[in-house]
Protein backbone atom coordinates (compact mmCIF):
# COMPACT_ATOMS: atom_id res chain seq x y z
CA UNK A 1 0.00 0.00 0.00
CA UNK A 2 3.13 2.14 1.01
CA UNK A 3 4.63 1.64 -2.19
CA UNK A 4 1.25 2.18 -4.18
CA UNK A 5 0.54 5.74 -2.63
CA UNK A 6 4.84 6.88 -3.08
CA UNK A 7 4.18 5.89 -6.98
CA UNK A 8 0.89 8.20 -7.50
CA UNK A 9 2.98 10.70 -5.16
CA UNK A 10 5.68 10.47 -7.56
CA UNK A 11 3.22 10.39 -10.91
CA UNK A 12 1.56 13.48 -8.74
CA UNK A 13 4.67 15.36 -8.78
CA UNK A 14 5.76 14.59 -12.51
CA UNK A 15 2.03 15.96 -13.62
CA UNK A 16 2.81 18.99 -12.06
CA UNK A 17 5.59 19.60 -13.07
CA UNK A 18 4.63 19.17 -16.76
CA UNK A 19 2.05 21.30 -16.17
CA UNK A 20 4.37 24.24 -14.91
CA UNK A 21 6.86 23.56 -18.07
CA UNK A 22 3.89 23.55 -20.52
CA UNK A 23 2.65 27.25 -18.83
CA UNK A 24 6.00 28.38 -18.94
CA UNK A 25 6.62 27.32 -22.74
CA UNK A 26 3.11 28.77 -23.39
CA UNK A 27 4.27 32.33 -22.05
CA UNK A 28 7.04 31.57 -23.40
CA UNK A 29 5.84 31.41 -26.83
CA UNK A 30 3.26 34.20 -26.01
CA UNK A 31 3.84 36.87 -28.73
CA UNK A 32 3.07 40.86 -27.80
CA UNK A 33 2.50 42.69 -30.93
CA UNK A 34 2.83 46.51 -31.51
CA UNK A 35 0.78 48.07 -34.27
CA UNK A 36 1.64 51.23 -35.87
CA UNK A 37 -0.79 54.14 -37.08
CA UNK A 38 -0.78 53.04 -40.28
CA UNK A 39 -2.25 49.72 -39.48
CA UNK A 40 -5.16 51.19 -37.80
CA UNK A 41 -6.19 53.13 -40.69
CA UNK A 42 -5.60 50.52 -43.21
CA UNK A 43 -7.69 48.04 -40.71
CA UNK A 44 -9.54 49.88 -37.96
CA UNK A 45 -10.61 46.92 -36.72
CA UNK A 46 -6.85 44.85 -37.23
CA UNK A 47 -6.41 45.17 -33.22
CA UNK A 48 -9.11 42.22 -32.97
CA UNK A 49 -7.35 40.22 -35.80
CA UNK A 50 -4.43 38.84 -33.29
CA UNK A 51 -5.70 35.87 -31.84
CA UNK A 52 -4.48 34.95 -28.44
CA UNK A 53 -1.78 37.27 -28.37
CA UNK A 54 -1.04 40.70 -26.71
CA UNK A 55 -1.69 44.28 -28.45
CA UNK A 56 0.13 46.94 -27.14
CA UNK A 57 -0.92 50.10 -28.93
CA UNK A 58 1.84 53.24 -28.35
CA UNK A 59 0.37 56.75 -26.51
CA UNK A 60 2.23 58.28 -29.79
CA UNK A 61 -0.36 55.61 -31.92
CA UNK A 62 -3.24 57.46 -30.45
CA UNK A 63 -1.46 60.88 -30.40
CA UNK A 64 -1.38 60.74 -34.31
CA UNK A 65 -4.95 59.20 -34.37
CA UNK A 66 -6.39 62.51 -33.17
CA UNK A 67 -4.22 64.62 -35.08
CA UNK A 68 -5.78 62.57 -38.44
CA UNK A 69 -9.43 62.56 -36.92
CA UNK A 70 -10.96 65.82 -38.72
CA UNK A 71 -12.13 66.09 -41.97
CA UNK A 72 -14.62 64.23 -44.25
CA UNK A 73 -11.77 61.81 -46.20
CA UNK A 74 -11.23 58.52 -46.00
CA UNK A 75 -8.04 58.76 -43.51
CA UNK A 76 -9.90 60.85 -41.32
CA UNK A 77 -13.17 58.14 -41.16
CA UNK A 78 -11.01 55.53 -40.71
CA UNK A 79 -9.22 57.25 -37.73
CA UNK A 80 -12.70 57.53 -36.08
CA UNK A 81 -13.41 54.01 -36.44
CA UNK A 82 -9.90 52.90 -35.17
CA UNK A 83 -10.46 54.96 -32.37
CA UNK A 84 -14.41 53.95 -31.10
CA UNK A 85 -12.55 50.59 -31.78
CA UNK A 86 -10.22 51.35 -29.34
CA UNK A 87 -12.48 52.52 -27.08
CA UNK A 88 -15.28 49.72 -27.35
CA UNK A 89 -12.12 47.30 -25.71
CA UNK A 90 -10.92 49.70 -23.14
CA UNK A 91 -14.55 50.54 -21.67
CA UNK A 92 -13.67 52.86 -18.20
CA UNK A 93 -11.08 50.25 -17.22
CA UNK A 94 -8.77 51.39 -15.15
CA UNK A 95 -5.08 52.76 -15.62
CA UNK A 96 -3.84 50.00 -13.85
CA UNK A 97 -6.32 47.14 -15.38
CA UNK A 98 -4.88 48.87 -18.93
CA UNK A 99 -1.52 48.90 -17.86
CA UNK A 100 -2.23 44.91 -17.34
CA UNK A 101 -4.22 44.48 -20.36
CA UNK A 102 -8.06 44.66 -21.05
CA UNK A 103 -9.57 41.25 -22.46
CA UNK A 104 -10.38 42.02 -26.08
CA UNK A 105 -13.82 40.68 -26.98
CA UNK A 106 -14.79 38.30 -30.04
CA UNK A 107 -17.65 36.87 -31.91
CA UNK A 108 -20.55 36.81 -29.04
CA UNK A 109 -20.11 38.86 -25.97
CA UNK A 110 -18.62 35.97 -23.53
CA UNK A 111 -16.32 35.24 -25.83
CA UNK A 112 -12.75 36.71 -25.24
CA UNK A 113 -8.93 36.21 -26.20
CA UNK A 114 -5.79 38.20 -26.09
CA UNK A 115 -5.76 41.19 -24.63
CA UNK A 116 -5.14 45.33 -25.10
CA UNK A 117 -2.65 47.83 -23.61
CA UNK A 118 -1.54 51.19 -24.09
CA UNK A 119 2.07 52.17 -23.51
CA UNK A 120 3.02 55.13 -22.02
CA UNK A 121 5.95 56.82 -23.87
CA UNK A 122 9.15 57.29 -21.20
CA UNK A 123 11.20 60.04 -22.46
CA UNK A 124 13.62 59.39 -19.74
CA UNK A 125 14.72 56.55 -21.45
CA UNK A 126 18.67 56.37 -21.60
CA UNK A 127 19.23 53.06 -23.56
CA UNK A 128 16.77 55.02 -26.58
CA UNK A 129 19.09 53.92 -29.68
CA UNK A 130 17.57 56.34 -31.52
CA UNK A 131 16.43 60.46 -31.42
CA UNK A 132 13.13 60.88 -30.11
CA UNK A 133 12.52 63.39 -33.12
CA UNK A 134 10.28 61.39 -34.86
CA UNK A 135 6.90 59.51 -34.03
CA UNK A 136 8.28 56.15 -35.88
CA UNK A 137 11.50 56.82 -33.49
CA UNK A 138 9.66 57.44 -30.66
CA UNK A 139 7.13 54.22 -30.91
CA UNK A 140 10.94 52.23 -31.94
CA UNK A 141 12.54 53.16 -28.44
CA UNK A 142 9.38 52.61 -26.78
CA UNK A 143 9.32 48.41 -27.83
CA UNK A 144 13.30 48.45 -27.04
CA UNK A 145 12.28 49.27 -22.98
CA UNK A 146 9.53 47.23 -23.19
CA UNK A 147 11.63 44.28 -24.71
CA UNK A 148 14.57 45.17 -21.88
CA UNK A 149 12.11 44.90 -19.12
CA UNK A 150 10.56 42.15 -20.28
CA UNK A 151 13.00 39.42 -22.04
CA UNK A 152 11.10 37.17 -21.83
CA UNK A 153 8.63 38.00 -23.86
CA UNK A 154 8.42 38.22 -27.85
CA UNK A 155 7.98 41.63 -28.92
CA UNK A 156 6.64 42.40 -32.71
CA UNK A 157 6.27 45.60 -34.59
CA UNK A 158 3.22 45.64 -36.81
CA UNK A 159 3.46 48.50 -39.12
CA UNK A 160 2.90 49.03 -43.08
CA UNK A 161 5.93 51.23 -43.55
CA UNK A 162 8.74 49.27 -45.25
CA UNK A 163 11.52 52.08 -43.38
CA UNK A 164 10.27 51.34 -40.19
CA UNK A 165 10.27 47.88 -40.20
CA UNK A 166 13.79 48.45 -41.49
CA UNK A 167 14.43 50.52 -38.19
CA UNK A 168 13.32 48.25 -35.97
CA UNK A 169 15.23 45.47 -36.98
CA UNK A 170 18.43 47.46 -36.61
CA UNK A 171 17.43 48.34 -33.02
CA UNK A 172 16.88 44.37 -32.61
CA UNK A 173 13.15 44.34 -32.63
CA UNK A 174 11.23 42.01 -34.88
CA UNK A 175 8.96 43.21 -37.40
CA UNK A 176 6.14 42.55 -39.97
CA UNK A 177 4.02 44.01 -41.95
CA UNK A 178 -0.14 43.57 -41.27
CA UNK A 179 -1.27 40.40 -43.33
CA UNK A 180 -4.59 39.74 -41.86
CA UNK A 181 -6.35 40.83 -45.40
CA UNK A 182 -3.60 39.93 -47.90
CA UNK A 183 -5.21 36.79 -49.11
CA UNK A 184 -2.88 36.30 -52.06
CA UNK A 185 1.10 36.56 -50.97
CA UNK A 186 1.76 36.59 -54.96
CA UNK A 187 0.12 38.69 -57.49
CA UNK A 188 0.73 36.26 -59.86
CA UNK A 189 -2.09 34.08 -57.95
CA UNK A 190 -4.45 36.18 -58.38
CA UNK A 191 -6.99 35.16 -61.03
CA UNK A 192 -6.88 36.83 -64.23
CA UNK A 193 -10.63 35.82 -65.74
CA UNK A 194 -9.58 33.59 -68.07
CA UNK A 195 -7.53 30.27 -69.03
CA UNK A 196 -5.51 29.51 -72.31
CA UNK A 197 -5.58 26.38 -73.10
CA UNK A 198 -2.93 25.58 -76.10
CA UNK A 199 -4.13 24.03 -79.30
CA UNK A 200 -7.77 22.96 -79.10
CA UNK A 201 -9.83 22.51 -75.91
CA UNK A 202 -11.98 19.79 -77.50
CA UNK A 203 -8.60 17.59 -78.25
CA UNK A 204 -7.96 17.23 -74.09
CA UNK A 205 -11.74 16.63 -73.63
CA UNK A 206 -12.39 13.27 -72.82
CA UNK A 207 -16.11 13.27 -71.78
CA UNK A 208 -18.70 16.20 -72.12
CA UNK A 209 -22.71 16.14 -72.19
CA UNK A 210 -24.11 19.08 -74.57
CA UNK A 211 -26.98 20.79 -74.38
CA UNK A 212 -29.35 23.02 -76.68
CA UNK A 213 -31.45 26.03 -74.59
CA UNK A 214 -32.64 28.39 -76.73
CA UNK A 215 -29.65 30.01 -78.80
CA UNK A 216 -27.40 29.17 -76.41
CA UNK A 217 -25.14 25.91 -76.27
CA UNK A 218 -24.06 24.79 -73.02
CA UNK A 219 -21.35 21.76 -72.28
CA UNK A 220 -21.18 20.42 -69.20
CA UNK A 221 -17.67 18.67 -68.12
CA UNK A 222 -16.83 17.09 -64.63
CA UNK A 223 -15.05 19.58 -62.52
CA UNK A 224 -12.51 16.77 -61.54
CA UNK A 225 -11.50 16.14 -65.11
CA UNK A 226 -10.99 20.63 -65.99
CA UNK A 227 -8.85 21.43 -63.12
CA UNK A 228 -6.52 18.78 -62.60
CA UNK A 229 -6.31 17.29 -65.91
CA UNK A 230 -6.89 20.66 -68.60
CA UNK A 231 -7.14 24.04 -66.44
CA UNK A 232 -4.24 22.79 -63.68
CA UNK A 233 -6.04 25.62 -61.64
CA UNK A 234 -9.55 26.39 -59.48
CA UNK A 235 -12.31 27.60 -61.76
CA UNK A 236 -15.07 30.06 -60.27
CA UNK A 237 -18.48 32.19 -62.34
CA UNK A 238 -18.07 33.78 -65.11
CA UNK A 239 -14.17 33.14 -65.88
CA UNK A 240 -13.21 31.80 -69.71
CA UNK A 241 -11.87 29.10 -70.95
CA UNK A 242 -10.24 29.75 -74.71
CA UNK A 243 -7.95 27.63 -77.09
CA UNK A 244 -5.80 28.76 -80.16
CA UNK A 245 -9.01 27.30 -82.21
CA UNK A 246 -10.92 29.95 -81.56
CA UNK A 247 -12.99 28.26 -78.92
CA UNK A 248 -14.36 31.02 -76.21
CA UNK A 249 -16.50 29.10 -73.44
CA UNK A 250 -17.44 30.79 -70.68
CA UNK A 251 -17.85 29.19 -66.92
CA UNK A 252 -21.81 29.66 -65.75
CA UNK A 253 -22.12 26.98 -63.27
CA UNK A 254 -19.65 24.95 -61.04
CA UNK A 255 -22.37 22.82 -58.76
CA UNK A 256 -21.78 18.96 -57.91
CA UNK A 257 -18.70 18.31 -59.65
CA UNK A 258 -20.34 19.40 -62.68
CA UNK A 259 -18.90 22.72 -63.93
CA UNK A 260 -21.57 24.40 -67.30
CA UNK A 261 -19.52 26.12 -70.25
CA UNK A 262 -21.49 28.72 -72.69
CA UNK A 263 -20.01 28.39 -76.19
CA UNK A 264 -18.66 31.43 -78.01
CA UNK A 265 -16.89 31.96 -81.12
CA UNK A 266 -13.95 35.18 -80.81
CA UNK A 267 -15.05 35.87 -84.08
CA UNK A 268 -18.58 36.88 -82.82
CA UNK A 269 -17.41 38.08 -79.52
CA UNK A 270 -15.28 40.68 -81.29
CA UNK A 271 -17.87 41.92 -83.64
CA UNK A 272 -19.69 43.35 -80.30
CA UNK A 273 -20.00 47.18 -80.81
CA UNK A 274 -21.08 49.52 -77.94
CA UNK A 275 -21.66 52.99 -78.30
CA UNK A 276 -19.47 53.05 -81.56
CA UNK A 277 -16.48 50.93 -79.70
CA UNK A 278 -15.41 47.57 -80.90
CA UNK A 279 -12.83 45.72 -78.81
CA UNK A 280 -9.55 44.92 -80.15
CA UNK A 281 -8.43 41.61 -78.75
CA UNK A 282 -10.32 39.13 -77.53
CA UNK A 283 -9.52 40.05 -73.96
CA UNK A 284 -11.24 43.40 -74.60
CA UNK A 285 -14.18 41.37 -75.76
CA UNK A 286 -14.70 39.03 -72.97
CA UNK A 287 -14.55 42.47 -70.48
CA UNK A 288 -16.90 43.58 -72.71
CA UNK A 289 -19.37 41.04 -72.35
CA UNK A 290 -19.49 41.14 -68.65
CA UNK A 291 -20.00 44.81 -68.33
CA UNK A 292 -23.04 44.48 -70.73
CA UNK A 293 -24.27 41.36 -68.67
CA UNK A 294 -27.02 42.25 -66.96
CA UNK A 295 -26.99 39.56 -64.21
CA UNK A 296 -22.95 40.78 -63.38
CA UNK A 297 -23.45 43.27 -61.11
CA UNK A 298 -19.68 43.72 -60.33
CA UNK A 299 -16.70 44.07 -62.91
CA UNK A 300 -13.31 44.84 -61.91
CA UNK A 301 -10.98 45.28 -64.84
CA UNK A 302 -7.05 45.34 -64.40
CA UNK A 303 -4.69 46.17 -66.76
CA UNK A 304 -1.23 48.08 -68.06
CA UNK A 305 -1.67 51.84 -69.27
CA UNK A 306 -3.75 51.95 -72.36
CA UNK A 307 -5.11 48.55 -72.39
CA UNK A 308 -8.51 50.11 -73.08
CA UNK A 309 -9.65 49.46 -69.23
CA UNK A 310 -11.61 53.18 -69.22
CA UNK A 311 -12.64 53.23 -72.47
CA UNK A 312 -14.62 49.46 -72.22
CA UNK A 313 -16.31 50.92 -69.18
CA UNK A 314 -17.20 54.24 -70.03
CA UNK A 315 -18.82 53.33 -73.42
CA UNK A 316 -20.88 50.07 -72.13
CA UNK A 317 -22.06 52.68 -69.05
CA UNK A 318 -23.04 55.17 -71.72
CA UNK A 319 -25.07 52.65 -74.04
CA UNK A 320 -26.45 50.98 -71.22
CA UNK A 321 -27.57 54.20 -69.78
CA UNK A 322 -28.56 56.22 -72.81
CA UNK A 323 -30.01 53.73 -75.10
CA UNK A 324 -31.17 50.54 -72.98
CA UNK A 325 -32.10 52.83 -69.71
CA UNK A 326 -31.15 50.47 -67.72
CA UNK A 327 -29.65 53.15 -65.33
CA UNK A 328 -30.50 56.46 -63.98
CA UNK A 329 -27.09 58.21 -64.18
CA UNK A 330 -23.40 57.02 -63.93
CA UNK A 331 -21.70 58.39 -60.61
CA UNK A 332 -17.92 58.78 -61.90
CA UNK A 333 -14.92 58.76 -58.76
CA UNK A 334 -11.61 57.51 -58.03
CA UNK A 335 -9.09 57.55 -54.83
CA UNK A 336 -7.03 61.04 -54.57
CA UNK A 337 -4.01 61.78 -53.26
CA UNK A 338 -3.99 62.79 -49.64
CA UNK A 339 -3.29 66.62 -50.53
CA UNK A 340 -6.62 66.78 -52.50
CA UNK A 341 -8.55 64.82 -49.92
CA UNK A 342 -10.04 68.58 -48.51
CA UNK A 343 -11.60 69.23 -51.68
CA UNK A 344 -13.86 71.49 -50.17
CA UNK A 345 -11.33 74.29 -50.14
CA UNK A 346 -10.63 74.40 -54.28
CA UNK A 347 -12.83 76.58 -55.72
CA UNK A 348 -16.29 75.74 -58.35
CA UNK A 349 -18.59 72.94 -58.57
CA UNK A 350 -17.71 69.56 -57.58
CA UNK A 351 -17.20 68.53 -61.06
CA UNK A 352 -14.78 70.95 -61.18
CA UNK A 353 -13.39 70.02 -58.22
CA UNK A 354 -12.96 66.57 -59.36
CA UNK A 355 -11.87 67.46 -63.10
CA UNK A 356 -8.12 67.26 -62.01
CA UNK A 357 -8.59 63.04 -60.81
CA UNK A 358 -11.27 62.69 -63.05
CA UNK A 359 -9.38 63.78 -66.31
CA UNK A 360 -9.13 60.63 -67.63
CA UNK A 361 -13.35 60.16 -67.93
CA UNK A 362 -13.67 63.31 -70.14
CA UNK A 363 -10.70 62.41 -72.31
CA UNK A 364 -12.23 59.09 -72.39
CA UNK A 365 -15.79 60.53 -73.84
CA UNK A 366 -13.95 62.43 -75.94
CA UNK A 367 -12.25 60.17 -77.57
CA UNK A 368 -15.48 57.95 -78.05
CA UNK A 369 -16.83 60.94 -79.72
CA UNK A 370 -13.45 62.22 -82.29
CA UNK A 371 -15.71 61.19 -85.66
CA UNK A 372 -18.54 62.85 -84.75
CA UNK A 373 -19.55 66.26 -87.12
CA UNK A 374 -19.99 68.40 -83.80
CA UNK A 375 -17.39 66.70 -80.89
CA UNK A 376 -18.08 69.04 -78.27
CA UNK A 377 -21.68 69.34 -79.02
CA UNK A 378 -21.83 65.34 -78.71
CA UNK A 379 -19.87 65.41 -75.17
CA UNK A 380 -21.98 67.43 -73.55
CA UNK A 381 -25.28 65.78 -74.51
CA UNK A 382 -23.68 62.72 -73.43
CA UNK A 383 -23.05 63.90 -70.42
CA UNK A 384 -26.14 65.67 -70.02
CA UNK A 385 -28.38 62.16 -71.37
CA UNK A 386 -26.35 59.78 -69.28
CA UNK A 387 -26.30 62.21 -66.69
CA UNK A 388 -22.75 61.66 -65.52
CA UNK A 389 -21.64 63.16 -62.36
CA UNK A 390 -18.48 63.42 -60.93
CA UNK A 391 -18.38 62.66 -57.15
CA UNK A 392 -15.68 62.87 -54.49
CA UNK A 393 -15.17 59.48 -52.89
CA UNK A 394 -14.78 61.57 -49.52
CA UNK A 395 -18.51 62.33 -50.02
CA UNK A 396 -20.10 59.52 -51.32
CA UNK A 397 -19.39 57.68 -47.70
CA UNK A 398 -22.82 57.10 -46.21
CA UNK A 399 -25.24 57.71 -49.27
CA UNK A 400 -26.97 54.51 -51.44
CA UNK A 401 -26.87 54.85 -55.27
CA UNK A 402 -30.46 53.14 -56.69
CA UNK A 403 -30.36 52.48 -60.47
CA UNK A 404 -26.84 54.00 -61.15
CA UNK A 405 -23.52 52.90 -62.63
CA UNK A 406 -20.77 53.23 -60.02
CA UNK A 407 -17.47 54.00 -61.95
CA UNK A 408 -14.26 53.35 -59.39
CA UNK A 409 -11.03 54.49 -61.48
CA UNK A 410 -7.80 54.05 -59.96
CA UNK A 411 -9.11 51.33 -57.30
CA UNK A 412 -5.39 49.94 -56.87
CA UNK A 413 -5.14 53.05 -54.22
CA UNK A 414 -7.81 51.91 -52.09
CA UNK A 415 -7.36 50.26 -49.14
CA UNK A 416 -9.33 46.95 -48.25
CA UNK A 417 -11.66 48.81 -45.70
CA UNK A 418 -12.54 51.53 -48.04
CA UNK A 419 -13.08 49.22 -50.75
CA UNK A 420 -15.90 47.84 -48.86
CA UNK A 421 -17.36 51.45 -48.05
CA UNK A 422 -17.79 52.05 -51.61
CA UNK A 423 -19.10 48.97 -52.91
CA UNK A 424 -21.72 48.94 -49.69
CA UNK A 425 -22.92 52.15 -51.47
CA UNK A 426 -24.72 50.08 -54.36
CA UNK A 427 -28.53 49.97 -54.30
CA UNK A 428 -31.36 47.92 -55.82
CA UNK A 429 -30.79 48.25 -59.76
CA UNK A 430 -27.01 49.33 -59.55
CA UNK A 431 -23.51 47.71 -60.92
CA UNK A 432 -20.38 48.24 -60.04
CA UNK A 433 -17.17 48.55 -62.30
CA UNK A 434 -13.85 48.71 -60.83
CA UNK A 435 -10.43 49.76 -62.74
CA UNK A 436 -7.10 49.57 -61.83
CA UNK A 437 -3.16 48.91 -62.53
CA UNK A 438 -1.77 47.19 -59.52
CA UNK A 439 1.62 48.38 -61.30
CA UNK A 440 0.41 52.02 -60.41
CA UNK A 441 0.00 52.08 -56.53
CA UNK A 442 0.61 55.77 -55.44
CA UNK A 443 -0.21 54.85 -51.87
CA UNK A 444 3.16 54.34 -49.43
CA UNK A 445 1.21 51.80 -47.48
CA UNK A 446 -0.20 49.48 -50.13
CA UNK A 447 1.55 46.79 -52.43
CA UNK A 448 0.22 44.56 -55.07
CA UNK A 449 -1.00 41.96 -53.11
CA UNK A 450 -2.31 44.22 -50.05
CA UNK A 451 -4.45 46.49 -52.24
CA UNK A 452 -7.82 46.80 -51.69
CA UNK A 453 -8.39 46.21 -55.90
CA UNK A 454 -6.34 42.61 -55.21
CA UNK A 455 -8.61 41.62 -52.06
CA UNK A 456 -12.14 42.54 -53.66
CA UNK A 457 -10.77 40.25 -56.67
CA UNK A 458 -9.90 37.87 -54.58
CA UNK A 459 -13.52 37.35 -52.54
CA UNK A 460 -15.71 38.34 -55.17
CA UNK A 461 -13.93 34.82 -57.32
CA UNK A 462 -16.47 33.08 -56.48
CA UNK A 463 -19.70 35.32 -56.60
CA UNK A 464 -22.15 34.54 -59.16
CA UNK A 465 -22.91 37.62 -59.64
CA UNK A 466 -19.24 39.28 -60.34
CA UNK A 467 -16.63 38.91 -62.93
CA UNK A 468 -13.14 40.09 -63.30
CA UNK A 469 -10.92 40.47 -66.32
CA UNK A 470 -7.11 41.66 -66.72
CA UNK A 471 -6.72 42.99 -69.86
CA UNK A 472 -3.52 42.12 -72.06
CA UNK A 473 -1.84 44.11 -74.75
CA UNK A 474 -1.68 48.12 -75.07
CA UNK A 475 -3.56 49.20 -77.88
CA UNK A 476 -3.72 52.85 -76.78
CA UNK A 477 -0.75 53.22 -79.67
CA UNK A 478 2.32 51.70 -80.73
CA UNK A 479 4.11 54.51 -78.60
CA UNK A 480 2.58 53.45 -75.73
CA UNK A 481 2.90 49.70 -76.43
CA UNK A 482 6.45 50.15 -76.63
CA UNK A 483 7.44 52.13 -73.49
CA UNK A 484 5.28 49.74 -71.37
CA UNK A 485 7.60 46.79 -72.69
CA UNK A 486 10.65 48.78 -72.90
CA UNK A 487 11.12 51.82 -70.24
Amino acid sequence: MEERAARLHTLSVNHASANQNDSTLEQEQQKTYVIDTNVLIHDPNSLLNFEEHRVVIPMTVLEELDKLKSGKSHTAADCRAAIRQIDRVLGSATPAEVEAGIPIPRGPETVTQGTLTVLMSKPDNDRAPLPDNLNDNRIINDVVAMQASQPERRFILVTKDINMRLKARACGIESEDYHNDQLVSDIKQLTRGYFEVPGSFWDQVTQVETEQVGADTLHHLSHGLLVSEILGEEVYPNQYVIDEQGFVGRVMDVNNGVVTLRHYKADSLLDQEVWGLRPKNLQQAMALQLLMDPDVHLVTLTGAAGSGKTILALAAAIEMTVEQKRFNKIIATRSTPPLAEEHGFLPGTEEEKMDPWLGAINDNIEALHLNDENPSGSIQYVKEKANIQFKAMNYIRGRSFQKSLILIDESQNLTPHQMKAIITRAGEGSKVVCLGNLAQIDTPYLSPTSSGLTYMTERFKRFVHGGSVQLNGVPRSLLAEYAEQFL
